[in-house]
């Protein structure tokens, strides 16, 4: 129960800021976002009429698609959050803070990226474009993210013939901040990256990174292959995750036992559990101190 409290309180926050970047800022200036949002915004600027009416007809296909593409439990959250978003958009009465173009576009997206994010990690969806893409790639496996952007190439195409290069060049900006914002909601601000090391002084690599770095590691066992010095026999390989401010001290650290170390890095959007960062928990502090005191 104290989850789904949770849920509806973060996607109505999540509306909220979606709807003042549209109110407060998209809107009153006629920028456009990209997806289904941008299509709405579009619809009203050429034919005047409330953006609230064509948020709800465009998204109609969307929502179809997700009937067939998404589970029901998201599928009905999306719809009852495109309703609000549009109810609130229709009666709410904020008025627009600045009428610099740039401003609009940076904080307008800023805001509305917020908003559609938050829903997004609560298990619902304001635009349509994510489930037209998730939909093409089930049936064509073409990616979601190809989907996503020859659909906001055409849309602001579109924008550039039937209102203005300008608009469409702001409302471009727009899209870019709103997705960047879309991703830090997701995937949060703590930026990490995780480790795959291969050495032949796995033990000493492994022990530095434990009780210098702070952080928590696994050890996978490799049954050979071939590398820089021809066949491999088996050995031990590290894996690891840290936080990227301490992604330099890592490789310093590596390169002072073994300047011949094969090292992967890769990006690690989610993580839970265990002790991944010099900033830990009281609980893997005091195990990393622990371990400190054994050595």
């Amino acid at each position: 129960m104290k989850r789904v409290v949770s849920e509806v309180f973060q996607i109505a926050v999540g509306i909220l800021l979606a709807s003042i970047g549209l109110k407060m800022f998209l809107l009153p200036n006629g920028f456009l976002d990209g997806g289904a949002t941008g299509i709405a915004i579009l619809l009203s600027e050429l034919f005047d009429f409330d953006i609230s009416f064509f948020l709800l007809i465009v998204s109609v296909p969307f929502l179809i698609l997700a009937w067939f593409s998404l589970s029901k439990r998201i599928f009905i959250k999306s719809v009852l959050s495109i309703i609000s978003l549009a109810i609130i958009i229709h009666f709410e009465n904020f008025e627009a803070i600045t009428d610099d173009k740039l401003l609009i576009a940076i904080f307008g997206g800023l805001f509305l990226g917020a908003g559609i994010g938050l829903t997004i990690k609560n298990g619902a969806v304001l635009d349509g474009s994510e489930i037209l893409g998730i939909f093409i790639n089930h049936r064509l496996g073409i990616s979601i993210g190809k989907v996503i952007l020859l659909f906001n190439t055409i849309l602001f195409g579109m924008t550039a013939i039937l209102l203005s290069l300008e608009i469409a060049m702001y409302s471009i900006l727009t899209f870019i901040v709103t997705a960047k914002v879309i991703d830090l909601m997701i995937e949060g601000f703590e930026d990490y990256v995780g480790l795959m090391i291969v050495s032949q002084k796995t033990n000493i690599i492994n022990e530095e990174l434990i009780t210098i770095i702070g952080t928590g590691t696994t050890l996978y066992q490799g049954y050979g292959g071939y590398g820089k010095r021809g066949v491999q026999s088996k050995k031990e390989i590290i894996h690891t995750v840290i936080n990227r401010i301490d992604i330099r001290r890592t490789y310093n650290l590596i390169d002072s036992i073994d300047k011949e170390a094969f090292i992967i890095e890769f990006d690690v959007n989610s993580i839970k559990g265990g002790i991944y960062t010099k900033f830990l928990s009281k609980e893997g502090f005091k195990k990393t101190m622990a371990k400190k005191e054994l050595k």
